[in-house]
């Protein structure tokens, strides 16, 4: 057991939120929602090309849901795939920022200034520079995903409570006792902070991506079906792309819930 598991081990609080507004309530909301669109549509008569109804959303699903699934597990590969190439680079960085202040004043200006480029200019230039393949959609995920897993991991390392520092300095633990059972333990809730954002902003990146130079992927299938007119295909297509990102979000969630035990929770 780590030093932050045993000082913050206590009886479990009772939850005070109930089964119905932990799952009724989002389904009512996805509802009026649902029903309020419809409403639209026929209160005033959209035309179908500009806004089209659930109904039809939902037939072009059906219809189209072979085409939509091989451009979703697509979509899916080049998210996940750039999600952990910002982890296995992004936590290292942070790791040897921490360690050192001068690296730390160092590195730190040319991050913002890499995060403050729009990432939709940065697409067309992947393109020529890496080509029409998966890798500069990857790339372009990675470079999305890449900060806030940067940041958030510093963040964490480098606030670790003095007490428990104090605590392992009386212990005389070593560098690497210190890093291993006080440090990277206070730090990780801090950093599934940062992957929890960084998730859903990598299915904006893959769309952003896919916008440019792309033949398959949810973001091909928007720009396609917008060209073609056919807007409840494109709608389709940005239904399935939010309902990736509420899946992956929930499923890091829950691995933070087993990882991370201890920490505090409203």
């Amino acid at each position: 057991m780590t030093v932050i598991e045993s000082r913050r081990t206590r009886p479990a609080k009772p939850r005070t939120d109930s089964r119905l507004s932990q799952y009724a309530l989002p389904v009512l909301g996805l509802v009026a929602a649902t029903g309020l669109w419809w409403a639209i549509t026929v209160v005033f008569e959209v035309e179908s090309f500009l806004l089209p109804s659930p109904t039809q959303v939902v037939q072009a699903m059906v219809e189209q849901s072979d085409y939509l699934w091989d451009n979703s597990l697509v979509t899916l590969w080049e998210t996940l795939l750039g999600f952990l190439l910002a982890i296995v680079v992004g936590v290292p960085l942070a790791l040897t920022v921490t360690a050192s202040r001068v690296l730390e004043r160092t590195v730190y200006p040319l991050l913002l200034m890499l995060n403050a480029v729009p990432k939709v200019a940065v697409a067309p230039l992947l393109v020529v520079w890496l080509g029409f393949g998966q890798f500069p959609k990857v790339f372009l995920v990675f470079l999305v995903c890449f900060f806030p897993i940067v940041i958030s991991t510093a963040a964490g390392l480098s606030s670790t409570p003095a007490d428990l520092v104090e605590l392992g300095r009386s212990l005389k633990t070593n560098w690497w006792q210190t890093f291993r059972m006080i440090r990277m333990p206070a730090a990780i809730p801090q950093l599934f902070v940062g992957l929890k954002l960084a998730i859903t902003l990598a299915v904006i990146g893959a769309v952003i991506a896919e916008f440019v130079g792309a033949t398959e992927g949810l973001g091909y299938a928007i720009v396609a079906s917008g060209s073609s007119a056919d807007t409840a295909l494109a709608f389709a297509a940005m239904i399935l792309l939010g309902v990736m990102s509420v899946v992956l979000f929930y499923l890091l969630a829950a691995i933070e819930r087993l990882c991370v035990p201890w920490a505090d929770r409203a």
